[in-house]
């Protein structure tokens, strides 16, 4: 399989899944939490509050890595994603993601402790029904 079949197979099975762990290194120790993914491709989207630790821990290092998949009745699938993550500057981004599940947290789109983190991968593993694991690298 190319590069670019398998790039359209994980963006599909990214549309299969809402949520995923995200980890971060806090002190040379990894810190993970679950978090709401949105995609554009396999550009990698997370909304977030400003002011947590893991926005504090990706400006101190910004390496990340997601895990996604292999929920109890969900697809038999696993992404495992590893990149680096910076804040959108994009505006028009943040507020295309804005949906009304973050009122629960945030004013509104235009709120300041409203950001979207960007994950650009550099290299995403793959494995499917067949459990065998497909690797692309960026």
């Amino acid at each position: 399989m190319d590069n670019k079949q398998l790039e359209n197979i994980i963006s599909q099975a990214l549309d299969r899944h809402k949520y995923g762990s995200l980890a971060t290194v806090e002190q040379n120790k990894p810190k993970a939490r679950y978090m709401a993914i949105f995609h554009d491709g396999l550009k990698i989207h997370l909304a977030t509050d400003r002011k947590t630790h893991k926005v504090e821990e990706l400006r101190q290092n910004p390496n990340a890595y997601l895990l996604i998949g292999f929920e109890g009745t969900g697809p038999k699938e696993l992404i495992e994603i590893e990149g680096t993550a910076a804040i959108t500057k994009n505006e028009h981004l943040r507020k295309s993601l804005w949906n009304d599940e973050m009122k629960q947290w945030f004013d509104g789109p235009d709120d300041p402790d409203y950001i979207i983190l960007d994950i650009t991968p550099s290299r995403i593993v793959y494995a499917g029904k067949d459990k065998e694991r497909h690797v692309w690298e960026g």
